[in-house]
């Protein structure tokens, strides 16, 4: 059986570090983000089997598919539920590897 790390390592990243900083900039209301958000969408389009999320974006099939047609409240939601994932990814690699000052 595999390790929580070894089980991260099959995330792109460099591709989730972006979209968490995307996040931050959403939740800052700047902006940028004036005409709606963006997709969160890295275009590494691969998906990971053991946790069904996307290698890049963090997002499940079903968001990937509602994602053209989805209200700003339900991207909104989205955008939320990635960054969950994110802060769990984080806590598995833990701070050395993201390289984030304790």
């Amino acid at each position: 059986m595999r390790d929580a790390a070894e089980s991260v390592l099959d995330f792109d990243l460099n591709a989730i570090e972006l979209v968490a900083s995307t996040l931050e900039d959403i939740r800052a209301k700047g902006q940028k983000y004036t005409q709606g958000l963006p997709s969160p969408c890295m275009s590494v389009c691969q998906m990971n089997a053991g946790s069904g999320l996307c290698r890049g974006c963090l997002r499940t099939l079903n968001e990937i598919t509602a994602w053209g047609n989805a209200d700003e409240r339900y991207k909104r939601q989205v955008w939320e539920a990635i960054g969950a994932r994110v802060a769990a990814l984080r806590t598995d690699l833990g701070d050395d590897f993201w390289g984030t000052e304790p």
